[in-house]
Protein backbone atom coordinates (compact mmCIF):
# COMPACT_ATOMS: atom_id res chain seq x y z
CA UNK A 1 0.00 0.00 0.00
CA UNK A 2 0.88 3.73 -0.44
CA UNK A 3 -0.58 4.42 2.86
CA UNK A 4 2.59 3.74 5.67
CA UNK A 5 0.56 3.84 8.90
CA UNK A 6 -2.49 2.50 10.28
CA UNK A 7 -4.62 4.27 13.46
CA UNK A 8 -6.64 1.55 15.70
CA UNK A 9 -9.46 3.49 17.81
CA UNK A 10 -9.34 1.90 21.56
CA UNK A 11 -10.03 4.23 23.60
CA UNK A 12 -13.94 3.61 24.19
CA UNK A 13 -15.56 2.58 27.43
CA UNK A 14 -17.24 -0.37 25.75
CA UNK A 15 -20.47 -0.11 28.12
CA UNK A 16 -22.73 -2.09 25.89
CA UNK A 17 -20.59 -4.65 27.28
CA UNK A 18 -20.83 -4.50 30.54
CA UNK A 19 -19.80 -6.41 32.96
CA UNK A 20 -17.26 -7.75 30.67
CA UNK A 21 -15.92 -4.21 30.25
CA UNK A 22 -15.17 -3.03 33.63
CA UNK A 23 -11.58 -4.71 33.83
CA UNK A 24 -11.23 -5.26 30.47
CA UNK A 25 -11.44 -3.05 27.99
CA UNK A 26 -12.73 -4.20 24.88
CA UNK A 27 -10.45 -4.26 22.26
CA UNK A 28 -8.89 -6.68 24.59
CA UNK A 29 -12.14 -9.27 24.83
CA UNK A 30 -11.19 -12.67 22.74
CA UNK A 31 -12.96 -14.75 20.14
CA UNK A 32 -11.46 -17.68 19.08
CA UNK A 33 -8.70 -17.51 21.61
CA UNK A 34 -7.70 -14.13 19.77
CA UNK A 35 -8.45 -10.41 21.69
CA UNK A 36 -10.03 -8.04 19.11
CA UNK A 37 -6.94 -5.97 19.08
CA UNK A 38 -4.97 -8.79 17.36
CA UNK A 39 -7.35 -9.19 14.76
CA UNK A 40 -6.56 -5.26 13.46
CA UNK A 41 -2.91 -5.80 13.64
CA UNK A 42 -3.17 -8.81 11.56
CA UNK A 43 -5.43 -7.26 8.68
CA UNK A 44 -2.45 -3.92 9.30
CA UNK A 45 0.14 -6.73 8.65
CA UNK A 46 -1.45 -8.23 5.72
CA UNK A 47 -2.03 -5.23 4.18
CA UNK A 48 1.86 -4.76 4.65
CA UNK A 49 1.54 -1.37 6.68
CA UNK A 50 4.17 -1.32 8.85
CA UNK A 51 3.47 1.27 11.61
CA UNK A 52 0.38 1.30 13.81
CA UNK A 53 -0.51 4.27 16.43
CA UNK A 54 -3.04 3.27 18.76
CA UNK A 55 -4.93 5.58 20.98
CA UNK A 56 -6.39 5.06 24.52
CA UNK A 57 -7.68 6.03 27.29
CA UNK A 58 -10.55 3.81 29.41
CA UNK A 59 -8.12 1.09 31.22
CA UNK A 60 -5.02 1.89 29.03
CA UNK A 61 -2.52 0.36 31.29
CA UNK A 62 -4.19 -2.81 30.02
CA UNK A 63 -3.65 -2.17 26.89
CA UNK A 64 -0.06 -1.03 27.86
CA UNK A 65 0.57 -4.25 29.47
CA UNK A 66 -0.66 -6.02 26.28
CA UNK A 67 1.89 -4.92 24.00
CA UNK A 68 4.91 -5.71 26.96
CA UNK A 69 3.19 -9.07 27.07
CA UNK A 70 2.71 -9.85 23.13
CA UNK A 71 5.48 -8.96 21.01
CA UNK A 72 4.75 -7.83 17.43
CA UNK A 73 7.05 -7.00 14.67
CA UNK A 74 5.38 -4.11 13.47
CA UNK A 75 6.67 0.00 14.52
CA UNK A 76 3.56 0.58 17.11
CA UNK A 77 3.28 3.61 18.93
CA UNK A 78 0.44 3.76 22.10
CA UNK A 79 -0.55 7.81 22.20
CA UNK A 80 -3.34 8.54 25.48
CA UNK A 81 -6.50 10.63 24.80
CA UNK A 82 -4.86 12.62 27.67
CA UNK A 83 -7.47 13.60 30.50
CA UNK A 84 -10.21 13.06 28.48
CA UNK A 85 -11.72 11.22 25.73
CA UNK A 86 -11.61 12.57 22.76
CA UNK A 87 -14.38 11.11 20.94
CA UNK A 88 -13.83 9.74 17.23
CA UNK A 89 -12.29 12.85 15.57
CA UNK A 90 -10.46 13.97 18.70
CA UNK A 91 -8.54 10.90 19.34
CA UNK A 92 -7.26 10.11 15.34
CA UNK A 93 -6.17 14.09 15.42
CA UNK A 94 -4.36 13.44 18.35
CA UNK A 95 -2.43 10.68 16.97
CA UNK A 96 -1.89 12.43 13.57
CA UNK A 97 -1.35 16.26 14.55
CA UNK A 98 2.76 15.36 14.74
CA UNK A 99 2.81 12.97 11.92
CA UNK A 100 4.53 14.16 8.63
CA UNK A 101 2.60 11.40 6.21
CA UNK A 102 -0.84 12.79 4.65
CA UNK A 103 -2.74 9.83 4.74
CA UNK A 104 -4.22 7.48 6.97
CA UNK A 105 -5.66 3.75 7.12
CA UNK A 106 -8.17 3.89 10.30
CA UNK A 107 -9.39 0.96 11.78
CA UNK A 108 -12.24 0.28 14.44
CA UNK A 109 -11.02 -3.52 16.74
CA UNK A 110 -14.83 -3.96 17.56
CA UNK A 111 -15.29 -5.46 14.03
CA UNK A 112 -13.64 -9.26 13.59
CA UNK A 113 -11.16 -8.03 10.83
CA UNK A 114 -9.87 -11.19 8.34
CA UNK A 115 -7.53 -11.12 5.60
CA UNK A 116 -10.62 -11.04 3.05
CA UNK A 117 -10.39 -7.33 3.30
CA UNK A 118 -7.16 -6.81 1.96
CA UNK A 119 -8.20 -6.55 -1.49
CA UNK A 120 -11.20 -4.49 -0.55
CA UNK A 121 -9.28 -1.68 1.13
CA UNK A 122 -6.67 -1.84 -1.46
CA UNK A 123 -9.54 -1.12 -3.93
CA UNK A 124 -10.39 1.88 -1.28
CA UNK A 125 -6.58 3.17 -1.79
CA UNK A 126 -6.89 3.07 -5.17
CA UNK A 127 -9.88 4.63 -5.42
CA UNK A 128 -8.84 7.03 -2.90
CA UNK A 129 -5.44 8.53 -4.07
CA UNK A 130 -6.94 8.16 -8.28
CA UNK A 131 -9.60 10.76 -7.01
CA UNK A 132 -7.26 12.51 -4.38
CA UNK A 133 -10.21 12.20 -1.60
CA UNK A 134 -10.22 13.48 2.01
CA UNK A 135 -12.09 9.84 2.77
CA UNK A 136 -13.11 7.15 1.83
CA UNK A 137 -15.25 4.54 4.21
CA UNK A 138 -15.60 0.98 3.71
CA UNK A 139 -19.58 -0.05 4.15
CA UNK A 140 -21.80 -3.51 3.91
CA UNK A 141 -25.18 -3.98 3.04
CA UNK A 142 -27.23 -4.71 6.63
CA UNK A 143 -28.16 -8.15 5.12
CA UNK A 144 -24.42 -9.24 5.58
CA UNK A 145 -24.41 -8.20 9.00
CA UNK A 146 -24.34 -11.00 11.96
CA UNK A 147 -25.80 -8.33 14.44
CA UNK A 148 -29.52 -7.97 12.44
CA UNK A 149 -30.41 -5.23 14.84
CA UNK A 150 -27.97 -2.67 13.52
CA UNK A 151 -29.47 0.03 11.06
CA UNK A 152 -27.93 1.25 7.98
CA UNK A 153 -25.50 4.34 8.25
CA UNK A 154 -25.61 5.27 4.23
CA UNK A 155 -26.81 4.86 1.08
CA UNK A 156 -24.21 4.15 -1.60
CA UNK A 157 -24.75 5.70 -5.22
CA UNK A 158 -21.87 4.92 -7.77
CA UNK A 159 -18.99 5.09 -4.85
CA UNK A 160 -20.73 8.19 -3.57
CA UNK A 161 -22.43 8.00 0.47
CA UNK A 162 -25.28 10.09 1.36
CA UNK A 163 -28.23 9.54 4.70
CA UNK A 164 -31.27 9.19 1.89
CA UNK A 165 -33.03 6.65 2.79
CA UNK A 166 -33.48 3.73 2.25
CA UNK A 167 -30.22 3.40 4.17
CA UNK A 168 -28.75 -0.19 3.42
CA UNK A 169 -25.13 0.42 4.34
CA UNK A 170 -23.40 -0.09 7.44
CA UNK A 171 -19.99 1.31 8.21
CA UNK A 172 -17.49 -1.46 8.79
CA UNK A 173 -15.45 0.97 10.84
CA UNK A 174 -12.39 1.22 8.63
CA UNK A 175 -11.60 4.36 6.47
CA UNK A 176 -8.83 5.96 4.94
CA UNK A 177 -8.57 9.50 5.40
CA UNK A 178 -6.61 12.82 4.32
CA UNK A 179 -4.93 15.00 7.70
CA UNK A 180 -6.32 18.01 5.62
CA UNK A 181 -10.13 16.95 6.73
CA UNK A 182 -8.89 18.67 10.70
CA UNK A 183 -7.43 22.11 9.01
CA UNK A 184 -10.08 23.70 10.11
CA UNK A 185 -10.38 22.04 12.96
CA UNK A 186 -9.84 24.80 16.34
CA UNK A 187 -10.77 21.81 19.36
CA UNK A 188 -9.81 19.23 20.97
CA UNK A 189 -12.77 16.79 21.33
CA UNK A 190 -15.07 15.99 18.64
CA UNK A 191 -17.18 13.69 16.48
CA UNK A 192 -16.28 12.68 12.95
CA UNK A 193 -19.61 12.37 11.87
CA UNK A 194 -19.59 16.32 10.78
CA UNK A 195 -16.75 16.49 8.93
CA UNK A 196 -18.17 13.15 7.30
CA UNK A 197 -21.78 14.72 6.91
CA UNK A 198 -19.90 18.75 5.62
CA UNK A 199 -18.33 15.93 2.86
CA UNK A 200 -21.66 14.80 1.99
CA UNK A 201 -22.98 17.93 1.54
CA UNK A 202 -20.30 19.13 -0.68
CA UNK A 203 -20.83 15.53 -2.61
CA UNK A 204 -17.55 14.44 -1.66
CA UNK A 205 -17.54 11.79 0.86
CA UNK A 206 -17.11 7.84 -0.96
CA UNK A 207 -17.42 4.64 0.17
CA UNK A 208 -16.78 1.24 -0.98
CA UNK A 209 -18.95 -1.77 -0.56
CA UNK A 210 -17.15 -4.71 1.19
CA UNK A 211 -18.84 -8.45 -0.12
CA UNK A 212 -17.64 -9.73 2.87
CA UNK A 213 -20.42 -11.22 5.90
CA UNK A 214 -20.02 -8.46 8.66
CA UNK A 215 -19.22 -9.47 12.25
CA UNK A 216 -19.43 -6.79 14.96
CA UNK A 217 -19.13 -6.57 18.47
CA UNK A 218 -22.17 -4.30 19.23
CA UNK A 219 -23.39 -5.32 22.12
CA UNK A 220 -23.08 -8.33 25.10
CA UNK A 221 -25.74 -10.42 23.56
CA UNK A 222 -23.84 -10.01 20.42
CA UNK A 223 -20.13 -10.88 22.31
CA UNK A 224 -22.41 -14.25 23.40
CA UNK A 225 -23.94 -15.31 20.01
CA UNK A 226 -20.94 -14.73 17.95
CA UNK A 227 -18.60 -17.34 21.10
CA UNK A 228 -21.22 -19.83 20.38
CA UNK A 229 -21.32 -19.18 16.29
CA UNK A 230 -17.00 -19.83 16.31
Amino acid sequence: MQIKTALILCAGFGKRLNPLTLDTPKPLLKINDKVLLEYSIKLVKNLKINKIKINTFYLKNKIDEFFKNHKVDLDIEVISDGKEILDTGGGILNMIKNSKEEHFLVLNPDTIWNKNYVDSINEMEKIYFKNSLQNILLVVNKRLSFDKSLKGDFNLSENFLNKQEPREFIYTGCQILNKNMFTNINKNKFSINPLWDDLIYKNKLFGLESKDRFFHITDLKIYNDLLKNQ
